[in-house]
């Protein structure tokens, strides 16, 4: 069902971004076709909630040091809270790496902080506080048990209304909110549970009613903070000097709470240094995805090839005197898979570069790892820039020494 939904919302955005070329900011349309891609982006927000709390998201772990995330967090957690409530972040001196993907805690973390902040309306105090914890033993808490071990722990706290006794079982459902109605999806503890327990951890609610809420999450510790799969270089976004316009729109179009919601754009990596001469074989059936994808790269130099299936795309293939750069393929289709006929084509064209597209592929990419070598993963729904950067940046990529993961079939 994702998948589905992703695959529809990869369309609509990217369709819209093909209009918003067309369209001066002044133009009368141009918000019209804002508003498409403001909607599209927040139906998105909504399909990765869900896809958390199911605990079927795409994560991308790495080693973490949580005192220097949560100090590159602390200002935009310090602008959701508002001025009428201070925030205190404190850490434990013996604090242990942890393995999480640093995105979605982050997105814990901000949900946790807006429902502090939303619990005192007048104001008040939200603690965010970190500390070790070696259990010698299994250790129950609430209804279910933490298995003995060597633990993270994060507390955030408020001085808040506090959660009724009959509603804190439920509040870890989605769509079970205590809010009013316009005020919040429901989404955001359960958000938040999933991406926890995906992580490998767990998390706790203790509340009072007028004393305020705490709520507790367990992580294990990850025993070296630099780790091979990790990646190595800092990521950052490269603007496009070829089509600012789509930059711009697809950046204005994010509602001004994006980041809480989850919403960032997938930034760009390292310098660029092939651009529009590349030939792409895009392989997608779903045909509104693979129109637009197709449009996109062409928009940006590229030459494309399209198939829609990978029997084709391997068919295609077959004759030698076809030039290929990289493969942009979708991971789930009837079938043979993305990854399984790469891994075809690989044989007679060894290190050719690949991008795999798919709106759910948790059992392809299973701790962050790739199914081939010199591969990436974009998530849909990606916009026009996404893609298109993606692409361009794996071009840019040295090979790979390292050896591709085996992982399940996608099917």
């Amino acid at each position: 069902m994702a998948h589905d939904f992703n695959n529809l919302l990869t369309a609509i955005s990217g369709h819209c971004d093909l209009l918003m070329l067309r369209h001066d900011k002044n133009d009368p349309d141009y918000a019209d076709l804002d508003q498409i891609s403001q909607n599209a982006n927040r139906a998105a927000a909504l399909v990765g909630q869900l896809l958390a709390y199911s605990r079927k998201q795409t994560l991308k772990p790495q080693s973490l040091d949580l005192r220097e995330t949560l100090a590159d967090l602390t200002h935009l957690l310090n602008r959701l809270v508002g001025e009428r409530t201070a925030l205190t972040v404190s850490h434990a001196s013996d604090l242990a790496p942890i393995r999480a993907d640093k995105r979605q805690l982050e997105q814990v973390i901000m949900n946790l902080v807006v429902n502090a902040r939303d619990a005192m309306p007048e104001g008040g105090q939200i603690r965010v506080e970190t500390e070790m914890a070696n259990l010698d033993a299994d250790q129950r808490f609430d209804r279910a048990t933490v298995p003995r071990g060597r633990y993270v722990v994060i507390r955030v706290s408020d001085e808040g209304v506090g959660i009724a006794p009959e509603k804190i079982g439920k509040i870890f459902e989605p769509f079970f909110t205590t809010k009013r109605t316009g005020e919040g999806t429901g989404l955001g503890l359960s958000t938040a549970y999933g991406i926890v327990k995906q992580t490998g951890g767990y998390i706790f609610c203790e509340s009072a009613v007028g004393a305020g809420t705490t709520f507790t999450i367990y992580l294990p510790a990850h025993e070296r903070l630099a780790d091979a799969r990790d990646a190595a270089e800092e990521e950052t976004t490269v603007p496009d000097p070829m089509l600012p316009s789509v930059n711009q729109s697809w950046e204005s179009a994010r509602p001004p709470h994006a980041a809480a919601e989850g919403l960032a754009l997938m930034p760009a990596k390292g310098a660029l240094t092939r651009w529009g001469d590349a030939t792409v074989l895009l392989v997608e059936d779903e045909a509104p995805v693979r129109a637009f994808a197709s449009r996109a790269l062409k928009l940006r130099g590229f030459t494309v090839l399209e198939a829609d299936s990978a029997e084709e795309a391997l068919s295609l293939l077959e004759d030698p005197d076809l030039v290929v750069d990289i493969f942009v393929t979708d991971v789930i289709m009837p079938g043979l898979d993305g990854p399984s006929w790469v891994r075809k084509a690989l044989e007679t064209r060894p290190g050719t570069r690949t991008v795999f597209v798919s709106g759910y592929a948790e059992d392809v990419f299973r701790d962050g790892t790739t199914p081939v070598r010199n591969s990436v993963f974009l998530p849909k729904p990606f916009s026009l820039s996404e893609l298109t950067t993606t692409v361009q940046n794996q071009l840019a990529e040295p090979d790979q020494d390292v050896q591709p993961a085996p992982v399940a079939n996608a099917n």
